[in-house]
């Protein structure tokens, strides 16, 4: 079960972890505990895949900036298990795994190997064996069942639900929910960033959720704006997708290529609203 929020927040002997993924609700849940915590030891912790857009990268500098405070920014690369005998390199964390671990099997939604070991495994890593609060952005107005680590889960014979959002199921790392336990729904985040002087990320312009450029999650209206936004971060992503002899083929979305998807004359809006799928550490 996870710990209520005013219980949190007298606990000293822990840390106060808040985990950033350049979404506006975990970025909202940073800028209301600064400004209604600042007696807690408060740590933000923001995992790069060096793969993330531009514009993630840019709002996180201007949250530093705006409330004087560091996040730590750590990768795959920290992992000891990984080896990887050099950080200077041009490859980034998603590479070395893609190459050197699954063999350019890219991440799908069945198979989210760039969750765990890109995202959940290296802020594993950095809270190492403290006991650990991890406050996550899950507003009260939403019902986020496909935001978990592992398949979702239903009902079952005996009513057992699928467990609460958690970015690690680590029993040293709390999870903790101030957004649901405050009643905070999406009005209450914009109105926290807009009146912060932060304000909410400018992808959401056309993109309905922050995480890597090549996000298999992202529908054909998001691929067309990173593609007019970013022209080489879509020339990028083509680059991954494969066919292979046997005639499988390795491609971003289940129904067809990037080049395919390019062939699209018809402009498809980017999604209205909040997404239903994807991975909390990535998205909120």
């Amino acid at each position: 079960m996870p710990t209520l929020f005013k219980d949190a927040v007298c606990d000293l002997d822990r840390r106060h972890i808040v985990p950033l993924s350049g979404g506006k609700d975990s970025t909202a849940l940073a800028v209301y505990m600064l400004e209604n915590h600042p007696e807690l030891p408060l740590e933000f912790v923001f995992t790069d895949t060096g793969a993330e857009l531009p514009e993630t990268y840019s709002y996180l500098k201007r949250f530093e900036a705006i409330f004087d405070v560091k996040i730590n920014r750590v990768t795959a690369l920290d992992l000891p298990e990984l080896k990887v005998r050099s950080k200077g390199g041009r490859r980034s964390p998603f590479d070395v795994l893609l190459s050197e671990v699954y063999s350019g099997f890219l991440p799908n939604p069945q198979a989210r190997w760039c969750t765990r070991m890109l995202k959940i495994k290296p802020f594993e890593h950095f809270v190492g064996d403290d006991q650990a609060f991890s406050y996550i952005g899950i507003r009260a107005d939403e019902n986020r069942e496909g935001f978990r680590n592992g398949p979702k889960r239903t009902a079952d014979s005996d009513g057992a639900r699928a467990k609460p959002v958690a970015i690690s199921d680590k029993h040293n790392i709390e999870p903790v929910y101030p957004l649901k336990d405050l009643g905070f729904g999406l009005q209450d985040v914009r109105d926290l960033l807009l009146n912060s002087g932060l304000g909410l990320p400018p992808y959401y312009d056309w993109r309905s959720r922050s995480g890597c450029y090549f996000c298999f999650y992202q529908q054909i209206g998001e691929w067309q704006g990173l593609k007019e936004r970013h022209p080489e971060l879509f020339e990028a992503a083509k680059t991954y997708e494969k066919v292979k002899e046997n005639g499988r083929r390795f491609t971003w979305t289940q129904s067809r290529s990037l080049e395919e998807l390019e062939m699209i004359e018809e402009r498809h809006e980017a999604p209205v609203g909040e997404p239903e799928d994807g991975c909390a550490i990535c998205h909120l």
